[in-house]
Parts: structure tokens; sequence; C-alpha cells
């Protein structure tokens, strides 16, 4: 099992490049940077975990930016958008930063998606959070059709664009991995039907350990018709060495570990403790 790690990259958090090296050294897989453009100081949208919202959401970096800056300092860590909010941003765009961050780190990238909570933070992009996930898809399948076509085009209800010519192509084939975050059941079926993964929260008010919904999950892949070997689950958190070793039974993929947002002195002698527990469950 992979064992990756989280931050939200601020001003006043260890810097993107130097976590990325510090994960590297100590057999960390993946590195991953969450987004919010903005938080609007309307606050209807309740912050799905409860409480309130905590700062680093205000305070975030942009992903890209701050991936391509562990790209360049690493050489097999990979890198993660944990999540990337594709209804907030423009898909031609955002393919073309997919496309190019790709290859930048010459095939480490994973594409991280989620469709958002935040009805207010939508509405200043133009988006209607009635209809984020329809629109979420049809994003996401123009991505696909840019990053493996030599002349896209798609036609969509919220999507369309006639034949263009866009570069570079990723490195990956026929792309980076979309991985779709999200709760159960509703992210694990758009998961089944559009992504190449599932990357869900451990715990949710509906539950307290994703982990025990894995038998449904994989009926469901079944009726689904898809291969579970081609939409593998990412689970977001854990506690202890006990729990990383019922999910690598379990058959979970890859464990991402939430970090604080602080500087070295904070967040170092936690990796060194992660660290030692990565080789017993691999």
């Amino acid at each position: 099992m992979k064992i990756g790690a989280a931050m939200f990259f601020t001003d006043y958090s260890m810097a993107p490049a130097e976590l990325a090296q510090a994960l590297e050294a100590r057999g960390f897989e993946s590195v991953w940077a969450p987004e919010h453009s903005h938080i609007p100081l309307s606050r209807k949208s309740p912050f799905p975990q409860g409480g309130e919202l905590p700062k680093p959401y205000y305070d975030v970096m942009d992903p890209f930016v701050s991936l391509t800056a562990a790209a360049a300092v690493t050489t097999t860590l990979r890198l993660g958008t944990g999540v990337c909010l594709v209804v907030q941003r423009d898909p031609i765009q955002t393919a073309k930063l997919v496309a190019s961050i790709d290859q930048v780190s010459q095939g480490r990238f994973l594409f991280g998606v989620g469709n958002g909570w935040n009805a207010e933070e939508m509405a200043d992009h133009g988006t209607a959070f009635e209809t984020r996930h329809k629109l979420a898809r049809e994003r996401i399948e123009a991505m696909k059709a840019i990053w493996t076509q030599s002349k896209p085009e798609y036609h969509g209800a919220f999507v369309n664009f006639d034949p263009m010519m866009t570069w570079p192509k990723p490195v990956q084939k026929p792309h980076p991995p979309v991985i779709v975050g999200g709760a159960f059941p509703w992210a694990a079926r758009r998961a089944l039907r559009y992504g190449n993964g599932w990357l869900p929260h451990r715990a949710r008010k509906q539950y307290p350990d994703v982990a025990a919904l894995l038998p449904q999950f994989r009926q469901m892949a079944a009726e689904a018709g898809r291969d579970l070997a081609s939409v593998p689950v990412s689970i977001w958190g854990a506690k202890d060495a006990d729990q990383l070793k019922r999910d690598r039974d379990g058959g979970v993929e890859r464990v991402i570990i939430q970090l604080e947002t602080a500087k070295a002195d904070a967040v170092l002698p936690v990796l060194d403790r992660w660290a030692k527990i990565i080789p017993t469950v691999s």
C-alpha cells in the first residue's frame, strides 16, 4: 500500500518544495495539495466536517503552482491535487495545466478532482450548485478528449467547443489518472462512471470509517462492469499503524496523511514517526 501526505500550503507553512523533499527522503509515495480559490464572507454553506472552517481554507495557495515547485526538486514523488475543484475552472485551460505539470514531472501527476461543497464560492465562478455534478462530468470528459485526441471537440449541455489544436499532451497514457473525491455512495458512483480511482475522506457524518463500506463499493463496481483494478481506492486520513494495516488488508491502494499547516519544526517529527510505519504496510 502507498502512503501519501497532504498539506494546505500557505505563506506560513512549510514550502511545497521543502515538504516534497522531506517526503521523498522518508519513503512517502505522493504529496497532495488542496484547492480553494477563495472563501466568501457569507458562510451559509456548512463545513462538511463540522464546526468552524479552518483558517488554511482561506489562505491556501494554488495547487498547480505548489505541485510544480514540488516536482522541480523530486524525482520519484507523485504529485496530486487533493482535490482540484473542476466546477470552478475552465476545462480547456485546466487540461493544459494538467498536461503541462505531467510533462514537467515526467509523468508523476495524479489528478484528484472534486465537485465541491461551498455554494457561495461556486456562485462567484458562475457555477450553479444544483447542476455542479453534471458540469464536472462534462468538463472531465472534455479534458479527456483534449488529452487524447489531436483535434479534440466536445459538445455537451455545459461544455461546448469545436475541433481545436492544443498541446502538450500528457506523458501518462491515455492521461493522468482522474481520481474522484467525495463521500459514499454518490462520489463512488461518479468514480465508477468516469474516474480512474475513488478518493473518500476517512470519516464523514454518515459513517465513522469509509473502509467499512468497501465491500459495498466492490459490489457497485461489479454492477457497473468496472474491474476493481481500474478504480483503486485511496482514503484520506489515518490515525495509526493498525488502521493502515487494516486498509492494506482490505485492498486500499493508498492512504493520505493530513499534515498540520505548519513549519518544519512541527511537521518533520510527524513525518519521522510515519516513516517508521511505511515499511510495515507497503
